[in-house]
């Protein structure tokens, strides 16, 4: 805390400590006031201005310093200065204290709160820039929520100070008025209670609830406003309870939770069952990664007290065990398996009518009259678009010409190569380029990777860049960070990509290039621009995956914000319960345990929060760090490199964000995830007996390692003490 704060927070102390002392309060009583009226009266008729500032100031101070006894000053008003003139005062006074209470609490407390509960408070401030004004002026109309706490509450959030004075102006304004008419009537006037009887607060309660309900009424009339254009649309009854778009993870996992609830629920796919994940990503680069890391064993045998060998293999047979891994898990995500789970499949290209009409052109070779593919109309109460993403393509000059694959054609193309390619040039540093680019180096292959950026794979800390760069290197990989592609060109019948590093151009010859710098939604040809769905890079949803109509949501990759196979999962439980149940309860997605894994050699784990963004986003952390070479397991196994960092909240063993790097990171990383989930700090972790001799040992050594470097030192040199004096020392 700084030397301003301390001060501001004394003089607010003394402040409040020299009314009790000299118990300023007993003027502040009912019985006080009632006494003092004739006088007040008098006085003011002799000097109006002089005891209408004294009364402001006074008023504006009490509230400031949250002293107890607004509603007597209140009173004070009206009985004093009159229904309006008292009004016009304790209005501008009570806002003014009011404000200056919210700054106080700002200027003291804030930073102070940030540093301990900056994630949560952040979730609040997230909430308060939506829909803060509004929840402050429901607050305000209801007289019985102590307004001190509010001031003070909200000075700790980042709400403008001039929302919160013009809010708290207006929403104040219908109880001041009550108890500055209250004091019109002072000598009619009994008690307190006989201000504030059962029918007022009724009234205020009602007040306050009036917004909430009005809201509601704004958001059916805006409801009604978006489906106008359809409405003569609408269907009276409809085919289905819901439908899907895309058979990848999340309409798979939507289909599955609307079959599983009774729901009647079609699914269409226009390509294979089980999207990009099963097909193009996760399943085959994981078969890839395997082969090549037995290949670098293999290799590297005399690591294990064997003898190095060079591999000998057939590239055709690689890819062939990638397609046999494929078909192994293909009835996972079957049409068979879905439709005996209760969804009825439709393989065909689905586009959007209207809100509730999906218009499905099959590709089962039947045709129509025309001749085109038939088309089948279906309709549903809700909608869930999952249709994936797709490899971006850089759009080089003469690409087209010397030929490229992506991370979803290479499997088939390279499928009918004899040889793994001899000169592979890999564009991107990111997860899908590492593991593409480390793979094929073990192969065989000479790759050359090309990074535009600073550091292959940004989004991890820069030790986490450089010991992944190092790793592929060591595997023979050329990586080029900072060199940007210009444009492809064939020369003396050789392809060439040219890039450009520090001022110069550079040549690079290639056999194969492979273009891996990420992923884009696919937000084309099935009618999101007929509704007029917003879409930035992604289909735009609310909390609730809901697109601006209720009833069409969005999960997966086409949504956002992550590109994983599991988010998408995730996602696909909001959106289907959502879409079968919203009118009953809605749930907010949940993003704030997010694991994800870079399958390179070692691989490379994260869930939460790393160095990098905990600074960008100005988060207090500590760091701890376990190095994995100190491991018994990965010593035996000879894969004694990495370590298990994790960050936590100052003082406290509450886990932030955990980054692994090691043989089965993924794997070790599922423990923090789990923790973070459910609240569980690294004292937990600790108490956790772990098997012997294994990798997840690691996390325990890493919450000891926390352990400590948190010990309580005075109080172990006070034990210290005792066991001297328990030897006779």
């Amino acid at each position: 805390m700084r030397l301003r704060q301390i001060v501001l927070l004394l003089l607010l102390a003394l402040a409040i400590g020299a009314f009790v002392a000299l118990d300023l309060g007993r003027y502040l009583s009912f019985e006080h006031l009632k006494a003092s009226q004739a006088s007040f009266a008098q006085l003011h008729a002799e000097q109006p201005l002089m005891v209408a500032a004294v009364y402001f100031l006074i008023y504006v101070l009490a509230t400031a310093l949250s002293i107890p006894g607004a509603v007597i000053i209140t009173l004070a008003g009206g009985a004093i200065f009159g229904l309006w003139q008292g009004l016009l005062i304790v209005s501008f006074a009570s806002t003014i204290g009011a404000t200056l209470a919210f700054l106080a609490s700002r200027f003291v407390l804030r930073d102070w709160v940030e540093a301990r509960f900056g994630q949560r408070l952040a979730d609040i401030n997230a909430g308060v820039n939506r829909e803060g004004a509004f929840y402050l002026f429901s607050l305000r109309l209801i007289p019985v929520v102590p307004f001190f706490l509010i001031n003070l509450l909200m000075g700790l959030t980042r709400m403008k100070a001039f929302t919160f004075y013009w809010v708290s102006q207006l929403g104040m304004l219908a109880g001041t008025a009550v108890y500055v008419n209250a004091g019109t009537q002072l000598a009619q006037l009994d008690s307190l209670q006989g201000i504030l009887n059962p029918s007022i607060l009724g009234s205020f309660v009602l007040l306050g609830i009036f917004p909430l309900v009005a809201r509601r009424v704004l958001a059916a009339l805006q409801k009604r406003k978006v489906y106008a254009r359809w409405s003569d649309q609408r269907p009276k009854t409809f085919d289905r309870n819901l439908i899907v778009i895309g058979g990848g993870a999340g309409g798979l996992v939507s289909a599955y939770i609307a079959a599983a609830v009774k729901a009647k629920v079609t699914l269409i796919e226009a390509h294979k069952m089980g999207g990009d994940c099963l097909n193009y990503g996760c399943v085959p680069s994981k078969a890839l990664i395997k082969s090549a890391k037995v290949a670098h064993q293999m290799r590297h045998a005399a690591r294990y007290g064997l003898s190095d060998v060079v591999p000998t293999f057939s590239f055709k047979a690689v890819m062939q065990r990638v397609r046999d891994v494929i078909q192994a898990i293909e009835p996972h995500d079957s049409i068979e398996r879905y439709t005996g789970l209760g969804v009825e499949v439709l393989q065909g290209y689905g586009r959007l009518v209207n809100p509730w009409t999906v218009e499905v052109a099959l590709n089962d070779g039947t045709t129509g009259p025309d001749g085109t593919p038939q088309v089948v109309r279906l309709t549903a109460r809700s909608i869930v678009i999952a249709a994936g993403a797709r490899p971006l393509v850089l759009p080089l000059p003469g690409l087209d010409e010397v030929g490229y694959v992506t991370s979803d054609t290479l499997w088939d193309e390279f499928a009918k190569l004899d040889e793994v390619p001899q000169r592979l040039v890999v564009l991107g540093g990111g997860p899908i380029g590492c593991e593409l680019a480390q793979s094929f180096a073990r192969l065989g292959s000479q790759v050359t990777q090309v990074e535009m950026g600073p550091r292959i794979m940004v989004r991890e800390d820069e030790e986490v860049s450089a010991l992944a760069q190092a790793a592929l290197q060591a595997d023979g990989v050329a990586v080029l960070t900072g060199h940007k592609a210009l444009r492809c060109e064939v020369v003396n019948g050789e392809k060439t990509l040219v890039v450009e590093h520090a001022g110069a151009e550079r040549r690079i010859v290639f056999d194969q290039l492979l273009c891996a710098v990420g992923r884009v939604a696919r937000l084309q040809g099935y009618g999101l621009e007929d509704l007029g769905i917003p879409t930035h890079r992604t289909v735009q949803t609310n909390e609730y995956l809901q697109t601006i109509y209720p009833n069409i949501y969005a999960a997966g990759d086409v949504a956002g914000p992550f590109q994983f196979t599991h988010t998408a999962a995730h996602q696909a439980w909001y959106a289907a319960v959502n879409a079968l149940f919203g009118e009953w309860k809605l749930f907010k997605a949940d993003y704030s345990v997010i694991p994800w894994a870079t399958f390179i050699d070692p691989e490379v784990a994260r869930v939460g929060l790393n160095e990098q963004e905990a600074k960008e986003k100005n988060i207090p952390y500590v760091v701890t760090k376990y190095g994995i070479d100190d491991l018994d397991r990965a010593i035996a196994d000879s894969e004694a490199h990495g370590f298990v960092k994790v960050l936590t909240v100052p003082g406290k063993d509450k886990i932030l964000g955990v980054t692994i790097v090691g043989a089965h990171a993924g794997d070790l990383l599922a423990e923090y995830v789990l923790a973070m989930k459910h609240g569980l700090g690294l004292n937990k972790i600790l108490g956790t007996i772990h098997t012997y001799p294994t990798m997840s040992e690691a996390n325990k050594y890493a919450a000891g390692e926390w352990k400590r470097g948190h010990a309580p030192q005075k109080l172990l040199a006070w034990v210290k003490k005792y066991h001297d004096w328990k030897r006779g020392a």
